[in-house]
């Protein structure tokens, strides 16, 4: 890790450090810490990050678990090469980088996962479907939903899977911004977070 670019032990690492491409989203800080919390990976935990994007999840483990592995899925090419820019930044050495379509991609792969991460996607319930049976009995799930369709769609799926100890966060965070000569507080889009456990 480079001490010029996050030189604490804590995660939180602000938006701004990270390269970005237009038009991509980004999992915002505050929220980030969120899913950070929900994930709890331990140290040597096997992680696969479907749908990684700009790569700020694979990011913060890498330096908070540098003896975890994680697997981050990401089907656009462009998109990719800007998580492998990410994790060469913040030398993240830990994170494999797959480019391809869940859950498709994820055939190859041997050793079980013991956290799963989805964030959001059209093909959410394929793949945590997939993702269910791969996953290490007492592992656990985490997914992000940014509308009301998708948290139906995690909702039905844990269901349908029955995961264990469900739990559902909405974010509800404000940034302090200056506007002209003027300072307000404006909302960072909310998402929900779910979690949950497999257990016998």
């Amino acid at each position: 890790m480079s001490e010029s670019i996050w030189p604490y032990s804590t995660p939180g690492i602000p938006d701004d450090l990270f390269d970005r491409l237009p038009g991509i989203p980004m999992t915002k800080c505050e929220v980030r810490l969120l899913i950070l919390g929900q994930l709890r990976m331990r140290s040597h935990d096997l992680l696969w990050d479907i749908g990684a994007g700009t790569g700020t999840i694979p990011v913060e483990l890498g330096l908070l678990c540098p003896q975890s592995k994680i697997i981050a899925i990401e089907r656009d090419e462009d998109v990719a090469e800007l998580l492998q820019r990410n994790c060469e930044k913040f030398g993240i050495e830990n994170a494999e980088i797959i480019i391809g379509s869940a859950p498709e991609c994820l055939e190859s792969l041997e050793q079980a996962p013991d956290l799963i991460f989805v964030e959001g996607g059209r093909a959410v319930k394929e793949i945590l479907q997939y993702c269910w049976h791969r996953l290490a009995e007492g592992g656990r799930v985490v997914a992000t939903a940014a509308t009301l369709e998708g948290l139906y769609g995690v909702s039905e799926s844990f269901a349908d899977l029955q995961v264990r100890n469900v739990e559902i966060v909405q974010s509800a965070v404000n940034r302090l911004e200056v506007r002209g000569n003027r300072q307000t507080f404006a909302a960072v889009n909310p998402i929900f977070i779910l979690s949950g456990e497999k257990l016998s």
